[in-house]
Protein backbone atom coordinates (compact mmCIF):
# COMPACT_ATOMS: atom_id res chain seq x y z
CA UNK A 1 0.00 0.00 0.00
CA UNK A 2 1.38 3.38 -1.06
CA UNK A 3 0.27 7.00 -0.71
CA UNK A 4 -0.77 8.23 -4.15
CA UNK A 5 -2.30 11.64 -3.36
CA UNK A 6 -2.33 14.29 -0.66
CA UNK A 7 -4.63 17.27 -1.10
CA UNK A 8 -6.74 19.88 0.63
CA UNK A 9 -10.38 20.14 -0.44
CA UNK A 10 -12.04 23.54 0.03
CA UNK A 11 -15.76 24.09 0.52
CA UNK A 12 -17.43 27.49 0.36
CA UNK A 13 -20.82 28.01 1.98
CA UNK A 14 -23.38 30.77 1.41
CA UNK A 15 -22.75 33.92 3.47
CA UNK A 16 -24.97 34.54 6.47
CA UNK A 17 -26.06 37.89 7.84
CA UNK A 18 -25.71 36.63 11.40
CA UNK A 19 -25.47 39.99 13.20
CA UNK A 20 -23.60 38.44 16.12
CA UNK A 21 -21.54 40.84 18.27
CA UNK A 22 -17.82 40.25 18.61
CA UNK A 23 -16.69 38.12 21.52
CA UNK A 24 -13.21 37.96 23.00
CA UNK A 25 -11.16 35.86 25.36
CA UNK A 26 -9.28 38.77 26.91
CA UNK A 27 -6.69 38.79 24.12
CA UNK A 28 -8.32 38.23 20.72
CA UNK A 29 -11.64 39.33 19.29
CA UNK A 30 -13.51 36.80 17.16
CA UNK A 31 -16.64 36.67 15.04
CA UNK A 32 -18.08 33.94 12.79
CA UNK A 33 -18.07 36.35 9.84
CA UNK A 34 -20.24 36.33 6.74
CA UNK A 35 -17.82 34.59 4.33
CA UNK A 36 -17.45 30.95 5.34
CA UNK A 37 -15.18 28.21 4.03
CA UNK A 38 -14.03 24.83 5.32
CA UNK A 39 -10.94 22.84 4.38
CA UNK A 40 -10.52 19.07 4.66
CA UNK A 41 -7.15 17.36 4.28
CA UNK A 42 -7.35 14.08 2.35
CA UNK A 43 -4.75 11.32 1.88
CA UNK A 44 -5.37 8.52 -0.63
CA UNK A 45 -3.60 5.21 -1.33
CA UNK A 46 -3.22 2.99 -4.40
CA UNK A 47 -5.76 0.63 -2.80
CA UNK A 48 -8.42 3.33 -2.89
CA UNK A 49 -8.54 3.96 0.85
CA UNK A 50 -8.89 7.60 1.87
CA UNK A 51 -8.17 9.25 5.21
CA UNK A 52 -9.47 12.69 6.12
CA UNK A 53 -8.98 15.35 8.77
CA UNK A 54 -10.76 18.71 9.04
CA UNK A 55 -8.59 21.75 8.31
CA UNK A 56 -5.33 22.16 6.46
CA UNK A 57 -3.47 24.84 4.51
CA UNK A 58 -3.58 24.08 0.81
CA UNK A 59 -0.31 25.71 -0.41
CA UNK A 60 1.75 24.08 2.35
CA UNK A 61 0.21 20.62 2.12
CA UNK A 62 -0.03 20.37 -1.66
CA UNK A 63 3.37 22.00 -2.05
CA UNK A 64 6.09 20.97 0.37
CA UNK A 65 4.39 18.10 2.24
CA UNK A 66 2.81 16.25 -0.67
CA UNK A 67 6.05 15.75 -2.57
CA UNK A 68 7.81 14.58 0.59
CA UNK A 69 5.51 11.60 1.25
CA UNK A 70 4.10 10.41 -2.10
CA UNK A 71 4.88 6.72 -2.55
CA UNK A 72 5.29 6.07 1.18
CA UNK A 73 3.62 3.20 3.02
CA UNK A 74 1.03 4.96 5.26
CA UNK A 75 1.68 2.44 8.04
CA UNK A 76 5.22 3.86 8.38
CA UNK A 77 3.93 6.82 10.42
CA UNK A 78 7.23 7.62 12.13
CA UNK A 79 9.18 7.71 8.87
CA UNK A 80 6.47 9.81 7.21
CA UNK A 81 6.38 12.28 10.10
CA UNK A 82 10.15 12.65 10.00
CA UNK A 83 10.12 13.20 6.23
CA UNK A 84 7.48 15.90 6.61
CA UNK A 85 9.36 17.55 9.47
CA UNK A 86 12.71 17.45 7.68
CA UNK A 87 11.21 18.33 4.29
CA UNK A 88 13.57 20.16 1.93
CA UNK A 89 16.23 19.62 4.61
CA UNK A 90 14.34 22.06 6.83
CA UNK A 91 14.84 25.07 4.61
CA UNK A 92 12.81 26.95 5.68
CA UNK A 93 12.74 25.55 9.21
CA UNK A 94 9.57 23.67 10.19
CA UNK A 95 7.62 26.08 12.40
CA UNK A 96 4.20 27.66 12.75
CA UNK A 97 1.70 26.89 10.01
CA UNK A 98 3.98 24.19 8.62
CA UNK A 99 3.72 22.17 11.85
CA UNK A 100 -0.05 22.69 11.86
CA UNK A 101 -0.14 21.35 8.29
CA UNK A 102 1.95 18.32 9.32
CA UNK A 103 -0.63 17.77 12.06
CA UNK A 104 -3.57 17.60 9.65
CA UNK A 105 -1.78 15.23 7.27
CA UNK A 106 -0.61 13.01 10.11
CA UNK A 107 -4.15 12.67 11.51
CA UNK A 108 -5.57 12.00 8.04
CA UNK A 109 -3.01 9.19 7.71
CA UNK A 110 -4.09 7.76 11.07
CA UNK A 111 -7.69 7.89 9.84
CA UNK A 112 -6.58 5.98 6.75
CA UNK A 113 -4.73 3.40 8.85
CA UNK A 114 -7.77 2.86 11.05
CA UNK A 115 -9.98 2.29 8.02
CA UNK A 116 -7.44 -0.12 6.54
CA UNK A 117 -7.14 -2.13 9.77
CA UNK A 118 -10.84 -1.68 10.63
CA UNK A 119 -10.04 -0.22 14.06
CA UNK A 120 -10.75 3.14 15.74
CA UNK A 121 -7.65 5.32 15.91
CA UNK A 122 -7.73 5.69 19.70
CA UNK A 123 -7.23 1.93 20.04
CA UNK A 124 -4.35 1.92 17.58
CA UNK A 125 -2.72 4.70 19.60
CA UNK A 126 -3.08 2.83 22.89
CA UNK A 127 -6.74 2.37 23.71
CA UNK A 128 -6.45 3.19 27.41
CA UNK A 129 -10.06 4.32 27.97
CA UNK A 130 -13.37 3.81 26.17
CA UNK A 131 -15.25 6.56 28.03
CA UNK A 132 -13.85 9.96 28.99
CA UNK A 133 -15.09 13.13 30.72
CA UNK A 134 -15.62 16.38 28.83
CA UNK A 135 -15.78 19.99 29.99
CA UNK A 136 -17.80 22.81 28.45
CA UNK A 137 -15.68 25.77 27.37
CA UNK A 138 -17.48 29.11 27.29
CA UNK A 139 -17.69 32.20 29.42
CA UNK A 140 -16.29 34.55 26.78
CA UNK A 141 -16.61 38.31 27.07
CA UNK A 142 -19.13 40.28 25.03
CA UNK A 143 -20.21 43.89 25.33
CA UNK A 144 -23.86 42.84 25.66
CA UNK A 145 -23.13 40.13 28.23
CA UNK A 146 -23.54 40.86 31.94
CA UNK A 147 -22.14 38.92 34.89
CA UNK A 148 -25.63 37.51 35.38
CA UNK A 149 -25.65 36.37 31.75
CA UNK A 150 -22.28 34.69 32.26
CA UNK A 151 -23.52 32.83 35.33
CA UNK A 152 -26.64 31.68 33.52
CA UNK A 153 -24.56 30.49 30.55
CA UNK A 154 -22.36 28.23 32.66
CA UNK A 155 -25.29 27.02 34.73
CA UNK A 156 -26.89 26.06 31.42
CA UNK A 157 -23.94 23.79 30.66
CA UNK A 158 -24.44 22.08 34.01
CA UNK A 159 -28.10 21.59 33.18
CA UNK A 160 -26.95 19.82 29.99
CA UNK A 161 -25.09 17.32 32.16
CA UNK A 162 -21.57 18.74 32.24
CA UNK A 163 -19.76 18.35 35.55
CA UNK A 164 -16.91 20.67 34.50
CA UNK A 165 -17.10 24.12 32.88
CA UNK A 166 -14.60 26.79 31.85
CA UNK A 167 -14.76 30.58 31.74
CA UNK A 168 -12.46 33.39 30.59
CA UNK A 169 -10.63 35.83 32.87
CA UNK A 170 -7.86 38.39 32.44
CA UNK A 171 -9.39 40.88 29.99
CA UNK A 172 -7.58 43.90 31.40
CA UNK A 173 -6.53 44.90 27.87
CA UNK A 174 -10.22 45.42 27.13
CA UNK A 175 -10.76 47.45 30.28
CA UNK A 176 -11.99 44.67 32.59
CA UNK A 177 -10.49 45.07 36.04
CA UNK A 178 -9.19 42.20 38.13
CA UNK A 179 -11.87 43.01 40.73
CA UNK A 180 -14.53 42.55 38.05
CA UNK A 181 -13.04 39.20 37.06
CA UNK A 182 -13.11 38.13 40.70
CA UNK A 183 -16.81 39.03 40.85
CA UNK A 184 -17.37 37.04 37.65
CA UNK A 185 -15.76 33.94 39.18
CA UNK A 186 -17.78 34.36 42.37
CA UNK A 187 -21.04 34.67 40.40
CA UNK A 188 -20.33 31.55 38.34
CA UNK A 189 -19.42 29.48 41.41
CA UNK A 190 -22.66 30.56 43.11
CA UNK A 191 -24.60 29.63 39.96
CA UNK A 192 -23.12 26.18 39.35
CA UNK A 193 -22.75 25.01 42.96
CA UNK A 194 -19.83 23.51 44.83
CA UNK A 195 -19.70 20.09 43.16
CA UNK A 196 -18.96 21.28 39.60
CA UNK A 197 -15.37 21.70 38.42
CA UNK A 198 -14.72 25.32 37.39
CA UNK A 199 -11.72 26.10 35.17
CA UNK A 200 -10.56 29.71 34.73
CA UNK A 201 -8.64 30.58 31.55
CA UNK A 202 -6.54 33.76 31.33
CA UNK A 203 -5.24 33.16 27.79
CA UNK A 204 -1.74 34.38 28.73
CA UNK A 205 -3.07 37.67 30.13
CA UNK A 206 -0.73 38.40 33.05
CA UNK A 207 2.80 38.37 34.30
CA UNK A 208 3.53 36.02 37.20
CA UNK A 209 2.98 38.63 39.95
CA UNK A 210 -0.49 39.63 38.73
CA UNK A 211 -1.45 36.02 38.01
CA UNK A 212 -0.52 35.06 41.58
CA UNK A 213 -2.42 38.05 42.94
CA UNK A 214 -5.52 36.90 41.06
CA UNK A 215 -5.40 33.22 41.90
CA UNK A 216 -4.74 33.87 45.58
CA UNK A 217 -8.01 35.79 45.79
CA UNK A 218 -10.13 33.32 43.80
CA UNK A 219 -8.78 30.21 45.55
CA UNK A 220 -11.75 30.58 47.94
CA UNK A 221 -14.03 29.65 44.98
CA UNK A 222 -12.07 26.43 44.43
CA UNK A 223 -11.18 26.63 40.73
CA UNK A 224 -10.18 23.25 39.35
CA UNK A 225 -7.41 24.68 37.20
CA UNK A 226 -5.88 28.04 36.24
CA UNK A 227 -5.20 28.00 32.50
CA UNK A 228 -2.47 29.98 30.74
CA UNK A 229 -1.87 32.44 33.58
CA UNK A 230 1.26 33.97 31.99
CA UNK A 231 2.64 34.65 28.52
CA UNK A 232 3.31 31.43 26.57
CA UNK A 233 7.10 31.85 26.54
CA UNK A 234 7.32 32.72 30.26
CA UNK A 235 8.17 29.24 31.50
CA UNK A 236 9.78 30.49 34.71
CA UNK A 237 6.72 32.62 35.39
CA UNK A 238 4.53 29.55 35.02
CA UNK A 239 6.69 27.77 37.60
CA UNK A 240 6.26 30.72 39.98
CA UNK A 241 2.48 30.63 39.63
CA UNK A 242 2.35 26.86 40.00
CA UNK A 243 4.44 26.98 43.17
CA UNK A 244 2.31 29.76 44.66
CA UNK A 245 -1.06 27.98 44.56
CA UNK A 246 -2.69 24.66 45.26
CA UNK A 247 -4.82 25.12 42.13
CA UNK A 248 -3.68 23.09 39.12
CA UNK A 249 -1.90 25.18 36.48
CA UNK A 250 -2.64 24.21 32.87
CA UNK A 251 -0.96 25.44 29.68
CA UNK A 252 0.63 24.38 26.40
CA UNK A 253 -1.90 24.99 23.64
CA UNK A 254 0.61 27.25 21.86
CA UNK A 255 3.41 24.67 21.90
CA UNK A 256 4.45 22.66 18.86
CA UNK A 257 6.25 19.31 18.84
CA UNK A 258 7.91 17.45 21.71
CA UNK A 259 10.75 19.97 21.70
CA UNK A 260 8.48 22.95 22.32
CA UNK A 261 6.56 21.03 24.98
CA UNK A 262 9.78 20.01 26.74
CA UNK A 263 10.21 23.53 28.14
CA UNK A 264 6.93 23.14 30.07
CA UNK A 265 7.38 19.49 31.01
CA UNK A 266 11.01 19.25 32.17
CA UNK A 267 10.82 21.98 34.84
CA UNK A 268 7.28 20.88 35.75
CA UNK A 269 6.02 24.35 34.87
CA UNK A 270 2.46 22.98 34.65
CA UNK A 271 0.27 20.38 36.29
CA UNK A 272 -1.71 19.83 33.07
CA UNK A 273 -0.24 19.93 29.54
CA UNK A 274 -2.69 21.18 26.89
CA UNK A 275 -1.00 20.66 23.54
CA UNK A 276 -3.45 20.70 20.63
CA UNK A 277 -3.33 17.72 18.22
CA UNK A 278 -4.17 20.05 15.31
CA UNK A 279 -1.18 22.28 16.07
CA UNK A 280 1.50 20.31 17.89
CA UNK A 281 2.25 17.71 15.17
CA UNK A 282 -0.73 15.36 15.06
CA UNK A 283 -1.26 12.06 16.84
CA UNK A 284 2.21 10.73 16.05
CA UNK A 285 3.73 13.62 17.98
CA UNK A 286 1.12 14.13 20.68
CA UNK A 287 1.51 10.58 21.98
CA UNK A 288 5.21 11.32 22.55
CA UNK A 289 4.31 14.54 24.38
CA UNK A 290 1.78 12.73 26.55
CA UNK A 291 4.40 10.09 27.39
CA UNK A 292 6.97 12.77 28.28
CA UNK A 293 4.38 14.42 30.53
CA UNK A 294 3.57 11.14 32.27
CA UNK A 295 7.23 10.75 33.19
CA UNK A 296 6.91 13.99 35.17
CA UNK A 297 3.48 13.03 36.60
CA UNK A 298 1.77 15.74 34.55
CA UNK A 299 -1.82 15.32 33.36
CA UNK A 300 -2.72 15.52 29.66
CA UNK A 301 -5.83 17.48 28.56
CA UNK A 302 -5.51 18.74 24.97
CA UNK A 303 -6.81 22.07 23.79
CA UNK A 304 -9.33 22.12 20.94
CA UNK A 305 -12.45 20.34 19.81
CA UNK A 306 -13.71 17.16 21.42
CA UNK A 307 -13.37 14.80 18.43
CA UNK A 308 -9.61 14.92 17.94
CA UNK A 309 -9.03 15.61 21.64
CA UNK A 310 -11.02 12.55 22.66
CA UNK A 311 -8.95 10.31 20.39
CA UNK A 312 -5.75 11.59 22.02
CA UNK A 313 -7.00 11.44 25.62
CA UNK A 314 -8.55 7.98 25.27
CA UNK A 315 -5.15 6.63 24.21
CA UNK A 316 -3.12 8.01 27.14
CA UNK A 317 -2.89 6.72 30.74
CA UNK A 318 -2.45 10.32 31.95
CA UNK A 319 -5.37 11.57 29.86
CA UNK A 320 -7.51 13.76 32.10
CA UNK A 321 -10.41 15.44 30.29
CA UNK A 322 -11.45 16.78 26.88
CA UNK A 323 -12.51 20.27 25.83
CA UNK A 324 -15.78 20.90 23.99
CA UNK A 325 -17.64 23.98 22.77
CA UNK A 326 -21.36 23.41 23.35
CA UNK A 327 -24.03 25.47 21.65
CA UNK A 328 -25.73 28.11 23.78
CA UNK A 329 -27.35 31.50 23.46
CA UNK A 330 -23.83 32.93 23.33
CA UNK A 331 -22.45 30.46 20.78
CA UNK A 332 -24.75 29.78 17.86
CA UNK A 333 -24.36 27.00 15.32
CA UNK A 334 -24.61 28.41 11.82
CA UNK A 335 -26.04 26.05 9.15
CA UNK A 336 -24.18 25.40 5.90
CA UNK A 337 -27.03 27.04 4.02
CA UNK A 338 -29.89 28.94 5.70
CA UNK A 339 -32.20 27.60 2.99
CA UNK A 340 -31.20 23.99 3.82
CA UNK A 341 -30.47 23.94 7.59
CA UNK A 342 -30.40 20.13 7.81
CA UNK A 343 -27.50 19.73 5.37
CA UNK A 344 -24.34 18.28 6.96
CA UNK A 345 -21.07 18.13 5.06
CA UNK A 346 -19.04 16.33 7.71
CA UNK A 347 -20.70 14.17 10.33
CA UNK A 348 -18.63 14.05 13.51
CA UNK A 349 -18.20 10.98 15.75
CA UNK A 350 -17.97 10.89 19.54
CA UNK A 351 -20.95 13.03 20.54
CA UNK A 352 -20.91 14.51 24.04
CA UNK A 353 -23.72 13.06 26.15
CA UNK A 354 -24.23 14.53 29.63
CA UNK A 355 -20.60 15.57 29.92
CA UNK A 356 -19.11 12.28 28.71
CA UNK A 357 -17.92 10.71 25.46
CA UNK A 358 -18.28 7.00 24.78
CA UNK A 359 -15.62 6.43 22.14
CA UNK A 360 -16.87 5.50 18.69
CA UNK A 361 -15.88 2.04 17.47
CA UNK A 362 -16.04 3.15 13.83
CA UNK A 363 -12.83 2.47 11.89
CA UNK A 364 -10.46 5.44 11.68
CA UNK A 365 -11.49 8.71 13.27
CA UNK A 366 -15.15 8.12 12.50
CA UNK A 367 -15.77 11.21 10.35
CA UNK A 368 -18.29 10.73 7.53
CA UNK A 369 -18.02 13.08 4.54
CA UNK A 370 -21.23 13.45 2.56
CA UNK A 371 -19.96 13.49 -1.03
CA UNK A 372 -23.34 14.55 -2.43
CA UNK A 373 -23.24 17.72 -0.36
CA UNK A 374 -19.51 18.07 -1.02
CA UNK A 375 -20.17 18.32 -4.77
CA UNK A 376 -22.56 21.19 -4.12
CA UNK A 377 -20.10 23.35 -2.17
CA UNK A 378 -16.61 22.26 -3.24
CA UNK A 379 -14.38 24.91 -4.79
CA UNK A 380 -12.54 23.36 -7.73
CA UNK A 381 -10.70 26.32 -9.23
Amino acid sequence: MKITDVKVRTFRFPPIDHKIPDQHNGIIRSNPGTERTMNITQVTTDEGTTGICPGGTKPVIEGRIRRAILGEDPLAVERIWQKMYMGDYRKPVAKGEYIASISRVDMAIWDLIGKTLKQPVYKLLGGYADRIPVYAAGGYYREDKSIKDLAEELRGFVEQGYTAVKMKVGAWRFGVSMKTDIRRVEAVRDAIGDDIKLMVDANNAWDAKHAIQFIKVVERYEPYWFEEPVEPDDFRGSVEVKNATSVLVASGENEMTRWGSRDLIDPRAVDVIQVDPAICGGFTEIRKIAAMASAQHIWFAPHGGHVLGATAVAAAPNGLIVESYPISKWRVQLPIDPANPDETLLEEPNPVVKGWISMSQEPGLGYKLNEDIAKKYEVTD
